[in-house]
Formats: structure tokens, sequence, C-alpha cells
């Protein structure tokens, strides 16, 4: 139909379009300064599985996705619950969860990475104050100069901005789930426990089925929170593999568009993966 054709053409040329040019780029030779000598073949992809931190990187981006998800869901599902109940200023906090879902992920990488400054950090001068840390510049302060302290600090980041949207996501799936079902669940002798299970769960699965895949796909992808705070430094120590291609695009271009294909191929593998596990064509129909 005609009137299709400006989104197709829309989505071609924002979404198509980037996926051929990344692909057609991982098989050239390019240098430092951007220039094409020709084609590479597959020598971008060899230099790439020959790089000596390469298994660490993703086995490092399977611990984050891993554990951020799962803690970002397991606490939204806490406050949504919450926040599914009456309780005077509820309507406040609720407007409180946008705060960290509407300021830049950037920005608030930036904070955090200031407020764990190791001389003069809000953070550190807290625990100093409380006795937690002895002195302040030293090591045992040097939170984001310690590859897994560094980690556990951006792992805490990754969750605070993840919350409000899971939140929000579970929030609105509970409040589709018709009281009468626990009203006649009650009156069969069902406990609070038994509901949970028989209704809250199964009919929250949709919801918390879309809200998991996002998290997934965006945690993946998470990109402004390590670069702010790390570099992926040390080295390449707190890298994931998104990070990671930045580091080789500093020097080796075609290299890192290998690395981005491999992470393009990596998102499909999990959202393939994830829609067989998750039957979502059951939960469609």
């Amino acid at each position: 139909m005609p009137w299709l054709l400006p989104a197709v053409a829309l989505i071609g040329l924002v979404v198509l379009w980037p996926v051929v040019v990344l692909f057609k780029t991982s098989f050239q030779n390019i240098s430092p300064d951007g220039f094409v000598n020709g084609w590479a073949g597959l020598g971008n992809f060899r230099a790439l599985f020959a790089e000596p931190a390469l298994l660490s990187v993703v086995l490092r981006t399977v611990v984050w996705v891993v554990v951020v998800v799962a803690i970002t869901m397991v606490l939204g599902l806490m406050l949504a619950q919450l926040f599914n109940v009456e309780f005077p200023g509820r309507k406040a906090a609720r407007w409180a969860l946008i705060a960290p879902w509407a300021a830049s992920v950037m920005m608030t990488s930036l904070i955090f990475r200031w407020a764990l400054d190791y001389t003069s950090g809000p953070i550190n001068i807290l625990l100093k104050d409380l006795g937690i840390v002895h002195s302040l510049g030293t090591n045992q302060t040097d939170w984001l100069g310690r590859p897994v302290a560094a980690f556990i600090w951006m792992m805490g980041v990754a969750v605070l901005v993840s919350l409000p949207f899971t939140i929000y996501a579970l929030l609105a799936g509970l409040q589709t789930i018709p009281a009468d079902l626990y009203e006649a669940a009650r009156v069969d002798g069902a406990d609070s426990w038994r509901m949970y299970r028989s209704i809250t769960l199964p009919l929250l699965r949709p919801a918390f089925t879309v809200a998991l895949l996002i998290n997934v796909i965006n945690i993946f992808n998470s990109f402004p929170i390590i670069w702010e705070m790390t570099r992926g430094q040390p080295g390449s120590s707190t890298s994931t593999t998104t990070t990671f291609m930045f580091q080789l695009k500093q020097a080796f271009i075609g290299e890192s568009a290998s690395m981005s294909v491999l992470n393009f191929a990596m998102v499909i593998v999990i959202v393939l993966v994830f829609l067989k596990v998750t039957r979502w064509k059951e939960q469609v129909n």
C-alpha cells in the first residue's frame, strides 16, 4: 500500500542499511585513520578470535547480563507488588520512580564515577566517617581502579537504571488481573501464597516475559555505564563485548566491526532461544 512506503523506507534507512554497512566493514581492511585499503576477507574475524582478552570479555558479558537482569527482575517484581497496593504517598512514590529512568544513563554513570572518587568522593567520605574504610586516597577506596569492585559497582548502577521500566511493566501486568479472581479464590479457601502461585504468577507471565526480554537486550548492549565509569579498564578487565568493540575501534576498525557482527549474532541467538524457551506463540494465542 502506498502509505506504507515512507515507513518501509525509514526502516530500510535507519535499521537495515547500517547492518549492511556493518557487515561490509567487517570484511574490509581499514587503517586507524579510516582509509579503506581493500578487502580483508576473514582476516578481521581471525584477528578477533586471536585476541587474548576475547574469552574473558565474553564470559564477563554473560555474568554481567545474568546477574544484572536477575537482580532487576526480582527487585522489580517485589517493588511492583508493593506499588500495586494502597498506601499513603503511593502516587508520589510512583512519580519518584521515573527519576532514574528519565535521567541520562551517561549522566547517572558520571555522577557515580564522581561519587566513587577515591580521594574526595562522597561515598568514600561517608564510608570513612562510618569507619568502614580507614583512609582516603588508598587502594581500599579506589573502587573503580580494582576490576572486581568496579564491576560490582557498575552492576549496581545498571540495576538502578533498569528498575523503573521493569517496575512499571510488571505493575501494568498486575493491574490487568481481575480482582474477582482473588475473591473467588478466597471463597474457595486459598491462602495468599496459593493465590500468588496460581493466579498472580501465571497471569503476570506475558508482562514478565516482555520486561525480561527487553532487559536482556538493553543490558547486553549497555555501553554508557561501563564506558563512563571505567572505560573498560584496567586493560579490558571491566569490559563487556560492547565496550571491547569500542576499545578495538581505536586502532582496528575492521576488527571492531567484526566484534559488532559477533554482538549482532549473539543478540539474535539470545532472542530466538528466549522466544523458544518462553513459548511466546502459546502466550499470544
